[in-house]
């Protein structure tokens, strides 16, 4: 190909992961999340397998869980805060370097609980036997977008002027308001902050059909569980 054509190639492959495919992947996201919560609850469930063997799953998870929830809330803050708001207490260079200790703490808290995690889903062979496919690539999935992620950080260091943190903020920011040319603010950006954005859009567009759905509501429910079970006895009716 002539380097007009691949130029013209990687322009639309640029505008389409970053300017289309969140909007696809979010409405496909929400669209059938609604679906599957409206026709099918009984599969609205995360499907432990701590009953199979508890060793390994309450470290795991919890570290797990405490490193994801904690990495996304940093995500939503670092990524969707006006450059206004955060520059009356620091500077563009400060946010980032936060950005990367914090994502380097927690991701290293989530990389070990899903290390255990997968390893136990793989290798104990009584999980294996009840896992389904979904299952294991959805951990894996996951575990790869989180490599990405740590990987980002010593690229991150290759701009400690906050260039980087305030072009994936634009584009971020120009999604979420509906405006027009965010794949513009990214197309320079290294290939390690494109592979782990497109990751975790694709990871929104499969949410509905996974065990992920979960997260959306286990929270609530515990809120406001009734505070009862049901029990039948040994023997009995």
């Amino acid at each position: 190909m002539t380097p007009e054509i691949t130029q013209d190639f990687s322009s639309y492959l640029n505008q389409f992961f970053f300017g289309i495919y969140p909007y696809l992947a979010i409405m496909i996201m929400v669209g059938v999340s609604i679906m599957r919560y409206d026709r099918d609850q009984y599969t609205w469930k995360a499907d432990s397998s701590q009953l199979l063997r508890s060793k390994g799953m309450r470290v795991g998870s919890n570290l797990f869980h405490i490193g994801v929830i904690l990495l996304f809330f940093g995500h939503l803050v670092g990524l969707l805060t006006p450059e206004p708001i955060y520059h009356l207490i620091m500077t563009a260079a400060t946010k980032q370097l936060m950005a990367m200790v914090a994502g380097g703490v927690f991701g290293t808290l989530c990389f070990i609980g899903l290390s255990m995690l997968l390893y136990r889903r793989l290798f104990d062979k009584r999980i294996r036997a009840t896992s389904r496919f979904s299952d294991i690539a959805l951990l894996v999935i996951l575990y790869v977008q989180l490599i990405l992620g740590l990987i980002t950080i010593p690229y991150s260091a290759q701009h400690l002027d906050g260039s980087s943190m305030i072009a994936l903020a634009n584009w971020a920011q120009h999604i979420v308001t509906f405006r027009a040319g965010a794949a513009d603010f990214i197309v320079n950006e290294a290939w390690v902050f494109k592979a782990h954005i497109v990751l975790g859009l694709s990871i929104f567009l499969v949410f509905p059909f996974t065990r992920l759905v979960h997260m959306l509501s286990a929270p609530v429910k515990y809120l406001f569980r009734t505070g009862y079970q049901i029990v039948r006895r040994r023997g009995g009716a």
